[in-house]
């Protein structure tokens, strides 16, 4: 049965965790209202991606850097101390299934390192999967540890079997097999890219693989930055677009069926049917009858990695 997708792609307050979940809760009702029961947000909407990585030069002004970074890592999500717990309650709610993109900090180690994680919430309020993104792109590495590979995992949801790569991973072939190789029915990509580039990538995906591909940025302007963010109108004019959106939903055989929404700080609606990508492998299945295992073979390590083990 097909189930429908609110791709929500209006912007957080950045730098506030508290004031972007209530937002995303007021989000979580609106698209829930409006008979979605798949919520994707956008790349570490919580609380929001640090945009300004990309107007500062590393080295730069390490002053205005190390503020911003203080005031992300203050703001950061943690799990172990249930920072999700209200959408978590919002999803059991409305029994709707939610991505959500955050950045995360793990207070059981260093108390310090931020991931850029995606995790899923299931329609009862469980949490389904945590994925850390592998590798931080760029400037991105200055902000971000890289992640291990215990959630390269494909949840089961109402939808279909859902995994997610976040932004530029999805161009790392060997992490697209490794949920391929899961039985992937819906590929979410939250990501901060976006335009004609980004677009192409999603619509190979959902050929590649044979299932519906759901990518959205933050739609953000200059204007949505609070007024004490720091050095804010030295970094960006308020009338422009730091990200343009473009939230896109692809089917298996890689047409666009719902968007880009471009510049647009809305929620993008669409109909997936997980059956449609089961028909789509018929007669190409990347990891069935097109693989030869003969010939390739992936290993992938999804053993938690930690920094120290305590023998006590």
């Amino acid at each position: 049965m097909p189930a429908k997708v609110g791709v929500i792609q209006k912007p957080p307050l950045l730098l506030d965790r508290d004031q972007t979940i209530e937002r995303a809760l007021g989000l979580i009702d609106e698209a829930a209202d409006a008979g979605a029961t798949l919520l994707v947000f956008p790349e570490a909407y919580i609380p929001g991606y640090p945009a300004w990585i990309w107007r500062l030069k590393p080295g730069g002004d390490m002053k205005l850097s190390g503020e911003l970074h203080a005031r992300l890592r203050r703001n950061a999500v943690d799990l172990n101390r249930d920072h999700l717990r209200p959408l978590q309650e919002a999803a059991s709610k409305h029994a709707v299934t939610v991505v959500m993109g955050i950045n995360e900090i793990d207070s059981r180690f260093s108390g310090t390192t931020l991931f850029n994680s995606v995790v899923v919430i299931g329609p009862d309020g469980a949490l389904l999967n945590r994925h850390r993104k592998l590798m931080p792109t760029n400037p991105e590495r200055m902000v971000w540890g890289m992640g291990d590979a215990s959630g390269l995992r494909v949840a089961d949801t109402p939808a279909g079997r859902l995994g997610a790569l976040i932004c530029w991973e999805s161009y790392m072939p060997l992490a697209r097999y490794a949920l391929y190789a899961q039985g992937l029915e819906i590929f979410v990509n939250p990501t901060w890219d976006n335009g004609d580039a980004c677009l192409v990538t999603l619509r190979h995906i959902a050929r590649e693989a044979g299932c519906w591909v759901i990518g959205t940025a933050t739609a953000l302007q200059g204007c949505d930055l609070a007024e004490d963010f720091p050095e804010r109108d030295r970094l960006y004019k308020p009338d422009e677009w730091i990200n343009d959106g473009d939230a896109v939903v692809v089917d298996p055989g890689g047409a666009v069926t719902a968007g880009p929404l471009h510049r647009e700080k809305g929620i993008l609606y669409a109909e997936v049917d997980a059956e449609a990508a089961r028909r789509a492998r018929r007669s190409l299945d990347v990891c069935g009858h097109y693989a030869r295992p003969d010939v390739f073979s992936l290993s992938v390590n999804r053993k938690p990695l930690q920094p120290v083990a305590f023998l006590d």
